[in-house]
């Protein structure tokens, strides 16, 4: 054989092995094939092909395990079982830039699935390598590195410290100042997903200088770029009153009321959501948030927008107002409550339906003032039929319950009470009765206004147990008029077609 016939045996295995693998990585990207690959044993063939002599060989090998392992959890175990990942960190530490994106493309794809997975790459050693990659001159492998730290970042606090233990926060924070629009989005949601579980995560992130690169680029023009970095900034401020605080300090008011009149949806959300985790937090907060314009931004964010986008929104709103009577008045004064009855009757979901309640009854629990601007928007028949309603969730029946008896509790607005005389069950009614025996011994128009209305005659056909405080409120309306009136109520409910005759 000449030597020329021998090299050909080898030129047609490579063609082979590079055919093979760009195959593969082709079907991988579309799921009805994927379960055929597997059952083909794709994995095991894949693997020796990461140790290819030829790079391209080697890159499209990780390349199309990254792909499968993205899949699911099934195929991402099978890369842990199959001993691939050590071969990928060594890989990672001394291949080329194409072959490091895509090892850390698989890593990331490994890792997204569940802590035990994200563990088993940090128990083979990859955070060390992986930081490493965040210098790489190359913009795309800094990218797939921090990609992959966040992602294994997302899933607990353990995993998270880990990634911070491994020096990825510093570079991160340097990540964010590169002018790769891609690298700034990675590199802030990594961020996030590190600050997100507790007070010291989020320290980590603060000390290391995020906070002030992070407020800067809230008005690029990204709207990708712009999502992660409310939401870096919301998931620092809402462990303390200190972090929340940098927040403030760095000056994100006013800038970031802009946000709330973005296009982007996602934009909204997190803006809303970032003043939501600062306005929680103290009644000075609170204050700065309305003294910069906060309330009435968010105020008109809501009516711009549906469904999931307005909850941040709302229970911004229910936070403000829980603080302080002033507080709850700057909601009302806004037009904060017309705005919140909009969304307790429009929203199909219970659980935003539910933080419209509860945010009312922030605002109405203060004073008959307060009380009362609630109830002139014809809220409470709503909040009552949504207790009542049997498909209404249990969280819904609970908040939309508590909002009313927070409202009615202070509310003395007559008009707005009478409705519910004649649609209350008994656990909400006593309330309602409670009110009219707090107010009618002391007005009299609103006494006569009681007889002519029928609310007198309601009364009477209450059935309450005798000695119960229903009773009381009862016995004290009865005792603001005299015996006759009472008496001719009684009647009227026995001959309802006298009715108008005797009035």
């Amino acid at each position: 054989m000449s030597q020329r016939q021998v090299l050909q045996v080898f030129e047609q295995y490579q063609k082979a092995r590079t055919q093979f693998v760009q195959t593969v990585a082709e079907l991988a990207t579309r799921p009805q094939n994927i379960e055929t690959l597997q059952n083909a044993g794709v994995m095991s063939l894949l693997r020796p092909l990461l140790l290819d002599v030829v790079p391209t060989i080697q890159q499209t090998a990780a390349l199309a395990l990254g792909r499968l392992a993205n899949y699911n959890d099934d195929l991402a175990e099978a890369v842990v079982k199959g001993d691939i990942l050590p071969q990928l960190v060594y890989s990672l530490a001394e291949q080329n830039r194409f072959y490091k994106k895509a090892a850390a493309f698989v890593l990331r794809a490994v890792g997204k699935h569940s802590p035990q997975l994200a563990q088993a790459i940090v128990d083979c050693g990859a955070l060390d390598t992986l930081v490493i990659c965040l210098e790489d001159f190359d913009p795309g492998v800094k990218e797939a590195a921090a990609w992959a730290l966040g992602y294994i970042a997302r899933h607990n606090a353990e995993l998270s410290q880990a990634v911070v233990d491994a020096g990825a926060v510093p570079l991160l924070v340097l990540c964010i100042q590169e002018p790769e629009i891609a690298l700034k989005r990675i590199a802030a949601s990594a961020l996030s997903d590190i600050s997100k579980h507790s007070p010291e995560l989020a320290q980590t992130v603060v000390d290391a200088g995020a906070i002030a690169h992070l407020a800067q680029m809230i008005l690029n023009p990204d709207a990708k770029l712009k999502r992660q970095v409310l939401s870096a900034l919301s998931q620092i401020a809402k462990h303390s009153v200190d972090l929340a605080e940098m927040g403030v300090e760095a000056e994100i008011f006013p800038v970031v009321l802009t946000c709330l009149k973005d296009s982007d949806e996602y934009v909204k959300k997190n803006a809303a959501t970032l003043i939501r985790e600062i306005a929680k937090h103290t009644p000075e907060l609170s204050q700065l948030i309305v003294n910069a314009g906060g309330v009435a931004a968010v105020i008109d964010c809501i009516g711009n927008c549906k469904g999931n986008v307005r909850l941040p929104g709302i229970m911004m709103l229910g936070y403000v107002a829980a603080h302080s009577e002033n507080l709850a008045m700057a909601v009302i004064i806004s037009k904060g409550v017309p705005q919140l009855s909009i969304c307790l009757s429009e929203e199909r979901e219970d659980h935003i339906k539910a933080a419209a309640a509860w945010a009312l009854g922030q605002i109405g629990r203060h004073t008959p003032e307060h009380a009362r601007a609630v109830a002139v928007t014809n809220v409470l028949p709503l909040l009552l039929s949504l207790y009542m309603e049997t498909e209404s969730s249990e969280d819904l029946q609970v908040k939309t319950k508590k909002a009313l008896k927070n409202i009615l509790q202070k509310c003395t607005y007559l008009p707005a009470l009478e409705p519910l005389l004649h649609d209350a069950p008994p656990n909400i009614l006593k309330h309602v009765v409670g009110q009219f025996s707090k107010v009618l011994p002391h007005d009299s128009k609103a006494r006569r206004l009681f007889v002519t209305t029928g609310g007198l005659k309601k009364v009477q056909e209450i059935k309450a147990e005798p000695g119960s405080l229903l009773q009381e409120y009862i016995n004290t309306i009865n005792n603001c008029y005299p015996e006759e009136i009472v008496r001719q109520a009684l009647e009227l409910q026995h001959h309802p077609s006298g009715c108008h005759a005797n009035q």
